[in-house]
């Protein structure tokens, strides 16, 4: 489904060069929940904008069910991008349109047929649990529901691929565990393959079934998640370990699992 290969980023800064990757090489099966977790600054972010080209890399390869889009013009990028779908931490919700206009709106940009975008977009509100608030506006939103709208709009051209950029890190446990339980729904339900990335471990270990640990651009471990918690190799695995076994043992974090 997504194959990378030797993939490089390098930042050229003021203050001299900041590679952001080095060399990564991962393969993500058709219908994996697949996490990719690191701390601030790993370059997890850089990944996956990669992966769409919102970022160009600078060396390597990545094909998309055969695919190679470092080689794809303008036009064809556009229509590729339409087959991935991005969740943002900070929702980017359009404030002065409804949650209907919302999610329609990249079905405006293509100039589907309003009967269509119509269609489209209440069956997606249904999956999503939100019908009863296509009128509504962001601001009248709680955070779930908005990260809710964020995953119906990015399902709206009814895509292949989801990348989730941080989705879960600005909700409270309870929260973050519905709309992980929302993910993993649509996973079964659409066969769509996600691409997760986070900072957060509790969250690899509730959805995703294969993960990537990055540290300073590189991957470092990787492999079935059950796995990686069972036998941590990287110093960097066994550090998010023990920080959320304290957090959980001292009452201060509880997990999606542990709702």
């Amino acid at each position: 489904m997504i194959d990378i290969s030797n993939l490089s980023k390098v930042y050229h800064t003021p203050y001299g060069k900041v590679t952001a990757l080095k060399d990564i090489n991962l393969s993500i099966e058709k219908g994996d929940i697949y996490g990719i977790i690191g701390f601030s600054g790993a370059g997890k972010s850089t990944l996956i904008r990669c992966l769409n080209r919102l970022e160009e890399p600078d060396t390597g390869k990545i094909t998309i069910e055969g695919l190679d889009i470092n080689s794809l013009d303008k036009k064809s990028l556009n229509k590729t991008r339409k087959k991935v779908g991005m969740i943002f931490q900070q929702f980017n919700l359009l404030d002065s349109r409804t949650v209907f206009d919302n999610v329609g709106f990249p079905l405006e940009l293509d100039k589907v047929p309003k009967k269509e975008i119509k269609e489209r977009v209440e069956e997606i509100l249904d999956l999503v649990e939100l019908t009863d608030k296509r009128n509504a506006y962001p601001s009248q939103l709680s955070g779930g529901q908005k990260q809710r709208v964020g995953i119906a709009r990015a399902l709206a051209n009814k895509p292949d691929i989801l990348l989730s950029d941080e989705a879960t890190s600005a909700l409270d446990p309870l929260t973050t565990y519905s709309i992980l339980e929302l993910l993993k729904d649509i996973n079964e339900k659409l066969n769509i393959t996600i691409v997760l990335i986070t900072h957060e471990l509790d969250v690899i270990k509730y959805i995703c079934k294969n993960t990537a640990v990055i540290e300073q651009g590189e991957i470092i471990e990787k492999g079935a998640t059950n796995d990686l918690f069972i036998n941590p190799k990287s110093v960097t695995l066994k550090k998010f370990i023990e920080i959320l076994s304290n957090f959980q043992e001292n009452g201060c974090y509880q997990g999606g699992d542990g709702i």
